[in-house]
């Protein structure tokens, strides 16, 4: 039987914080103690916030921990091919149809929901597309993107819905749950998977990476947890194996809230330059 194999897979959009740390010696130490494969992967699709010395930044971080990871290193900048072929192959099966609205025309049209009832929101509490955009005739779509209006590719879940998809969740969720979890894509709605300006979303991406690589065991937060059910959908309709999934507790600040680069969390170069240790970050963490 082949080794299991593991992977880090950060964003250079911004210092590693502690969160970033806790889960990438994670994921080295499971594979450390199970004689399997650490990889480290650069999810740098968006061109607009990943930028050089972040990357370069994780590269010292990781080093600076004690972590070491096969070589090359997969930057999703690197295989855009592998995402088109995976959108080429959705929208083959008649389950992708662009839409138009801009990000303030969905929030008006969420709001002008909202006036009327209760509108859908998805499992992190976003509100669920509003829009129209899969009725339109295909002529009304070909002379929109003919003209150079801006549009994202959704994945029409009505259509892709596949049978009483599951996974086998090895870590727990935000409410305990574990084992043998039922996969529930619909409560996201019709998912974003690629815009004009940007080839592949994380939903997508993630899944193409982790097949191609022959990921075994995704170890990542538990504020992925439900996004899993997208993932668990896209790798039915795309044929690929899925992996065995961890879902780990999130690092928090004093507040309760967990850390994120939006938030400015105290980055781990930071850390090191007041006199932190390896050693100490461990301890921080909660790691042996």
């Amino acid at each position: 039987m082949p080794p299991p194999v593991f992977r880090f897979a950060p964003s250079p959009n911004g210092d590693l914080h502690l969160g970033h740390a806790y889960s990438a010696l994670l994921n080295f130490e499971l594979a450390r103690r199970s004689g399997g494969r650490f990889l480290l992967r650069i999810e740098d699709i968006d061109a607009t916030r990943c930028r050089p010395e972040f990357e370069v930044a994780i590269y010292e971080d990781l080093a600076w921990l004690g972590m070491s990871w096969e070589t090359p290193v997969r930057r999703q900048s690197e295989h855009l091919a592998a995402y088109r072929q995976a959108i080429d192959r959705l929208s083959e099966q008649g389950l992708i149809y662009p839409s138009f609205e801009s990000r303030a025309e969905i929030v008006r049209l969420v709001a002008d929901k909202e006036a009327r009832g209760a509108w859908p929101r998805d499992p992190d509490g976003a509100p669920l597309y509003p829009g129209t955009a899969k009725s339109l005739l295909s002529e009304e779509r070909g002379r929109l993107i003919e003209q150079g209006v801006p549009f994202a590719l959704r994945l029409d879940m009505a259509a892709a819905r596949a049978g009483h998809l599951r996974w086998r969740e090895q870590g727990e969720g935000p409410a305990g749950e574990t084992g043998d979890v039922a996969a529930r894509p619909e409560a996201w709605g019709d998912v974003i998977l690629a815009r004009k300006e940007i080839p592949s979303s994380y939903h997508l991406s993630v899944v193409i990476d982790d097949a191609l690589q022959g990921v075994t065991d995704v170890v990542r937060g538990q504020d992925l947890f439900w996004s899993t059910s997208v993932h668990r959908l896209l790798q039915d309709l795309l044929g690929l194996s899925p992996p065995a999934y961890r879902h780990h507790p999130l690092i928090r600040d004093a507040a309760g809230q967990k850390l994120s680069k939006s938030t400015r969390a105290t980055g781990l170069r930071e850390l090191r330059a007041e006199g932190a240790s390896p050693a100490d970050i461990r301890r921080l963490v909660g790691l042996p």
